[in-house]
């Protein structure tokens, strides 16, 4: 169980990372890189940063690799930037399979789910002959659709003129 302050501090230091691999670092071996997450120990002196990396297991090994090289540039650049520590963490890079899981996951449900045509809009209305309490002779726009009937304000009693004062 980490601690608010502990789980405040590794979020800004995650914000921090981030712009220091846009920013800073000429590494042709880091490739596109997210931090997904990092960790700070109880007393703020460690830091477990999570990396995720679109790319082949090689190009991770790499940018995994040239994130490591980097440690002194970024501890640094985190000690400059983030004066509300004592200590600049000690950082250790991981790799986190979570975001290429995610893709993975969502590739095996496009094969699995029948293919659905037409645009979103299209697929949340209902069936062709089904128009609810529409007219059948009546077009109606999902921005239509999606508004109350008239007079009905939803769970909303009306309010009388005399309650009102």
């Amino acid at each position: 169980m980490t601690s608010y302050r502990a789980d405040q501090v590794g979020e800004q230091v995650r914000e921090e990372i981030m712009s220091i691999i846009r920013r800073d670092l000429k590494d042709p071996r880091i490739g596109f890189v997210s931090i997904t997450a990092v960790r700070m120990s109880p007393d703020l002196r460690q830091a477990r940063v999570r990396v995720s990396v679109l790319g082949s297991a090689d190009e991770q090994k790499a940018s995994i690799r040239g994130l490591v090289s980097a440690k002194g540039l970024i501890r640094h650049e985190l000690g400059r930037r983030l004066q509300n520590l004592k200590f600049s963490p000690d950082l250790r890079f991981e790799l986190d399979p979570s975001i290429e899981y995610s893709v993975h996951i969502s590739e095996l449900l496009r094969e699995v789910l029948p293919h659905q045509g037409g645009s979103p809009e299209t697929r949340a209305l209902p069936a062709s002959g089904d128009r609810g309490d529409y007219p059948p002779d009546q077009e109606v726009s999902p921005e239509t659709r999606a508004l109350p009937a008239s007079g009905d304000t939803g769970d909303v009693p009306p309010v009388k003129k005399e309650q009102a004062r």
